[in-house]
């Protein structure tokens, strides 16, 4: 078996880049004009272009906004330097709020352009 994840964001070519360049993915594949396959280690991310306020559930009032919100499931990318992706994250339109280290190393607290948060870890 294998994980998959799927992100909504409001313009696709701007999160291709971001989590290429920022995090490291690699592009496996457009899929349709609306859908970007990226892959990062032994999981495949999709990036779905969806607009803001559109409704994801039929059976819900939620709509999508892509203004910094939370989910308690989220994404962690495990790096040698944390440091450096952050960099990377801040050079990319990606937000850092925040972290802690200790001797198991450190850990930040980010969010993508679409305000979309994830963690970056020492491995």
């Amino acid at each position: 078996m294998k994980i998959s994840v799927s992100i909504d964001v409001s313009n696709l070519r701007q999160a291709e880049t971001f989590y290429v360049e920022a995090l490291g993915c690699k592009k496996v594949r457009d899929q349709g004009s609306d859908m970007v396959v990226l892959s990062v280690e032994n999981s495949d991310i999709y990036l779905q272009e969806k607009e803001s306020g559109t409704e994801p559930l039929k059976s819900s009032r939620v709509v999508r906004s892509y203004e910094r919100h939370w989910t308690p499931i989220h994404l962690d990318f495990l790096c040698a330097n944390v440091d450096a992706v952050v960099s990377k994250i801040l050079e990319h339109g990606g937000v850092h709020e925040g972290g802690e280290s200790g001797d198991w190393g450190s850990i930040a607290y980010c969010a993508d352009p679409f305000g979309n948060g994830f963690c970056v870890i020492n491995e």
